[in-house]
């Protein structure tokens, strides 16, 4: 029997719960690995349509002044203002799931990819399964300070506008808590990355491109 091409797996948290993390040890045990924050990071650079879509609805007032998107400052934006959060989305979330959907023809095995907001747009169609990296409420709120130098306020604004934790772990096929150290995580991931490996070979068949 032919074996199947790849499994692709979506990879999803909060902001701040350590999905990029969990990312990076998928990819260390040997997964392909996709990141969306990555991808709308390249978008964003001059020239490119993402670049365009964003100057086009947000206008120049975005750019710093070697013409490159002030990330920082539209960050505060979007956060901030539900219709610019939703301009942003329509704009630059079709470019970025259309080159997904391309790096992960060209990869085989088991294929894992960060997608932020998996559940909030309804993106479960596109993967095997899916992963949800959770943590405690508090300690998210502190990574997140801790990470991105904001204020309490600034960091609970960013977790509002994602779907809630308690409701992803509803949606999710499996839930990994990361409450404790790196460590910890990275056996779970270990744990769960033989599973996967062991599913992909037995399946009589390729998932569906």
């Amino acid at each position: 029997m032919k074996k199947p091409k790849r499994l692709v797996v979506g990879l999803t948290g909060g902001i701040g719960t350590g999905k990029s993390t969990a990312l990076k040890a998928f990819e260390s045990l040997g997964a392909a690995t996709v990141s969306l924050d990555q991808i709308a990071k390249e978008q964003a650079r001059p020239g490119r349509d993402g670049y365009k879509a964003i100057v086009k609805n947000f206008g120049k007032c975005v750019l710093k002044g070697d013409g490159t998107i002030d990330r920082a400052l539209l960050g505060r934006v979007i956060f901030g203002d539900k219709n610019a959060r939703s301009g942003l989305e329509r704009a630059t979330h079709p470019l970025i799931l259309k080159e997904m959907r391309e790096l992960i023809g060209r990869m085989s095995g088991v294929v894992v990819v960060d997608v932020p907001l998996l559940f909030e747009k309804k993106l479960q169609k596109n993967f095997d399964a899916t992963i949800l990296i959770a943590c405690k409420p508090q300690k998210q709120l502190r990574r997140i300070a801790s990470r991105d130098g904001l204020g309490p306020a600034q960091a609970r604004l960013r977790v509002k506008a994602q779907l809630p934790l308690a409701r992803k772990r509803k949606l999710a096929d499996v839930t990994i808590d990361n409450d404790k150290d790196i460590a910890h995580l990275e056996k779970q991931i270990s744990e769960y990355h033989q599973g996967l490996t062991l599913l992909h070979r037995g399946l009589p068949n390729g998932n569906a491109d």
